[in-house]
């Protein structure tokens, strides 16, 4: 299986494997079971002999072992949030001038967009030192707070670490290639009631009203059948797995707009990153933030 798909089958092809083992070897069907397979894998809860080998051959392969000679998944060093990228934007601002720039932000009025931008701009770099270095990670919001008042900063740091073009792909190939093709695997899983409900609401006509006030609109759903795409995070003695279920309610959370934002805040649990959807329903959501620390940045 490695060596065919790679160190991160689908749940489609783990599935096709553990009916072939059952129907090349009949006395290891379990007569007891819905499939006769599960004990292999088990596509709604993820488990099985199957994804414990695979974890295993995961595990292994980040700690150095050798891949396998055809396997497909390049796990040589090259990016993730450690990775620290060469960035060359041009007119930095070091030392002095940066502190200038920095101070000019926290008291410049939220009526200068365009200063602001601009400033963020020239201190981009010294930014990227803070985000790089662990122990001053944690003070990037309060060292530039113009991130939780305005919108489209961390758009102009993504797109100045990555470049126009890479920044653009994902949105570029996403409704002609990437969403038909999330939607065609989604239906090969096995369905449970709201991976139905999400490939429904995926399928459904831009604009169209859904008959359903708590699924998602199209293009939200579509991104959320991600999360049932790919395999969960490899658990631990700490940090049990969660189900497909569990990574959309800690990806995005839904506020109600007549709700108050702040008490939102006050009643935040955990310290993991998630988007805030506001709006009267989840399938008509007026305005996204990211959430982090008790901040919401738009």
């Amino acid at each position: 299986m490695v060596d065919n798909h790679g160190l991160l089958p689908t749940k489609a092809i783990r599935e096709e494997y553990a009916l072939g083992i059952v129907m090349l070897f009949p006395s290891l069907k379990d007569p007891y079971s819905k499939k006769g397979y599960e004990h292999f894998y088990d596509a709604a809860s993820s488990t099985g002999y199957i994804s414990w080998r695979l974890k295993t051959v995961q595990r292994k392969a980040r700690q150095g072992s050798a891949l396998p000679p055809n396997g497909s998944t390049d796990l040589s060093p090259g990016g993730g949030p450690d990775f620290q990228r060469t960035v060359n934007v041009e007119r930095q601002l070091d030392g002095d001038a940066c502190q200038g720039a920095m101070s000019l932000l926290n008291h410049t009025t939220d009526n200068q967009p365009q200063l602001i931008f601009q400033k963020m701009r020239e201190t981009f770099q010294h930014r990227q030192n803070l985000v790089n270095d662990p122990g001053r990670s944690v003070d990037i919001l309060s060292t530039f707070p113009r991130f939780l008042d305005t919108k489209g900063l961390v758009d102009q740091d993504f797109t100045l670490l990555f470049g126009d073009e890479t920044s653009s792909n994902l949105l570029q190939k996403w409704d002609v290639y990437f969403k038909p093709n999330v939607i065609k695997e989604a239906k090969q899983l096995t369905q449970t009631p709201e991976l139905r409900r999400l490939v429904q609401s995926a399928e459904s006509p831009t604009g169209s009203d859904l008959n359903e006030p708590t699924t998602y609109d199209q293009e939200m759903a579509s991104l959320l059948l991600l999360l049932h795409l790919l395999p969960p995070p490899l658990g631990g003695p700490k940090s049990p797995k969660i189900s497909a279920s569990d990574a959309v309610e800690r990806l995005v959370v839904f506020h109600k707009s007549c709700c108050s934002l702040e008490e939102h805040l006050r009643n935040q649990q955990g310290r993991q990153p998630y988007l805030l959807a506001v709006g009267r329903q989840k399938s008509k959501i007026d305005s996204f933030y990211i959430a982090m620390d008790k901040h919401l940045i738009p």
